[in-house]
């Protein structure tokens, strides 16, 4: 008998192990939950022989623009914490609403992208920028990957037909950056909004010293 009931043991164990193994992990196409494109990791593999899929890697996710920027994001009385400078978002609000004009840089009357930058950069940090974005990019930043964005980056977008870098903004925190906008004067956007996500160029960090 002791053999037999050996025997009903094998045999369930050989028609176990036969059985087709299911997987509960959930893929890719049922998730759901969306993470902040700098909060994203780079999962494939190595794509050095295919830039396109690396530069797409590169540019935000866009996003539909209703409600991506909040009431409190446009006048900056946003909750800062122990890390945020406080000297480059007091700044910042005072520039909010100025009007924008080409070739000019002073606060509360007019001014573009690049001359609202210069300014900021020269009050909050005490480094001279050049006054133009795409020689800005060239001369006094080094180009940073988007997962490593932090506050006080600088964020460039080609938006004229020559593909040449033309617009420029402060990267903040939560996708927001604040520019120039050429329509609404100093103002706070989301780079997941359509617009912007489409005329990303890159990311940047400012490498000149301070004076």
């Amino acid at each position: 008998m002791a053999i037999k009931g050996k025997s009903v043991l094998y045999l369930a164990a050989a028609i176990l192990l036969s059985l087709p193994v299911v997987s509960c992990r959930t893929t890719d196409h049922n998730t759901h939950t969306y993470r902040p494109y700098h909060e994203r990791r780079n999962r494939g593999g190595n794509d050095d022989n295919n830039t396109t899929a690396t530069y797409e890697k590169k540019k935000p996710i866009a996003q539909e623009a209703h409600g991506l920027v909040s009431d409190e994001w446009a006048r900056l009385d946003i909750k800062l914490g122990r890390k945020d400078n406080k000297k480059l978002y007091k700044e910042l609000k005072r520039w909010l609403g100025t009007p924008y004009a080409y070739a000019e840089h002073t606060c509360g009357e007019g001014t573009d992208c690049s001359g609202m930058v210069m300014e900021v950069y020269q009050e909050v940090y005490g480094i001279k920028l050049h006054r133009n974005s795409a020689k800005m990019l060239e001369m006094n930043c080094s180009v940073i990957d988007l997962d490593d964005l932090r506050e006080g980056d600088l964020v460039f977008f080609v938006t004229s037909s020559d593909g040449h870098v033309s617009h420029v903004g402060i990267y903040l925190k939560d996708n927001k950056f604040v520019h120039a906008s050429s329509s609404r004067g100093v103002t706070v956007d989301d780079l997941r909004q359509n617009y912007y996500a489409t005329h990303f160029h890159s990311a940047a960090r400012v490498t000149t010293r301070q004076q």
